[in-house]
């Protein structure tokens, strides 16, 4: 009789990773993983405890790959745009994850070491107490919040295509804005939105 295959954590993410990618949030079962793997539904749990542990795993194989160096002689701004900008684009490359990346920002070793290297950055500009959490927390809710808006509703999506149609007589701004709005490529929205909220902070 074969012996059962032996499984790692990271095969099991990477495997659950693929499901995702596919099938979604709705189709990430332990039946899935386990058919992507080869193995019985069963053996998958010798292995990971829940959908929850599996949540996590996959979350921390998206953030492993986080490139956190920076440039050292870059100014403050510069440094926390890298930083931001990485984020978005490592965790946007796997729209189904936006949502298990919010709900376990504060679990995840990744979100922990991106969170350690943007409160480096701010307290050698020379930010403390309440100004640095302020801070910290102005620019992980706009990461956060950019990289759901472009699950929930690019501005290539059906949604700015219904806005720019409304009559202008009733909604002139809404209106024009949401016309624009459908040329502005995605990575364009994301920096220059960094840059606002970077410029808000009011760096030395």
């Amino acid at each position: 009789m074969p012996r059962p295959r032996s499984l790692t954590h990271t095969g099991i993410a990477t495997a659950a990773l693929a499901v995702l990618d596919s099938d979604g949030l709705d189709g990430l079962t332990m039946r899935a993983v386990a058919k992507e793997l080869g193995v019985g539904t069963m053996s998958l749990y010798r292995y990971v405890t829940d959908r929850d542990q599996l949540e996590g795993l996959i979350v921390d194989l998206v953030l492993d790959g986080l490139d956190l160096t920076v440039p050292a002689r870059a100014s403050a701004a510069k440094r926390l745009a890298i930083l931001a900008e990485r984020i978005h684009e490592t965790v946007g490359a796997h729209p189904a994850v936006v949502p298990l990346l919010v709900s376990r920002r504060h679990l995840s070793a990744g979100t922990r070491r991106w969170g350690e290297a943007v409160l480096g950055v701010l307290a050698e500009a020379g930010f403390t107490g309440k100004r640095r959490v302020i801070a910290f927390r102005t620019l992980m809710s706009y990461v956060l919040g950019a990289l759901q808006a472009a699950v929930l509703g690019a501005l290539s999506g059906a949604g700015t295509t219904a806005l720019a149609e409304l009559p202008a007589e009733d909604f002139p701004f809404l209106a024009d804005t949401a016309r624009h709005a459908r040329n502005v490529p995605a990575k364009e929205e994301f920096r220059r939105g960094v840059e606002i909220v970077i410029r808000g902070l009011d760096l030395p």
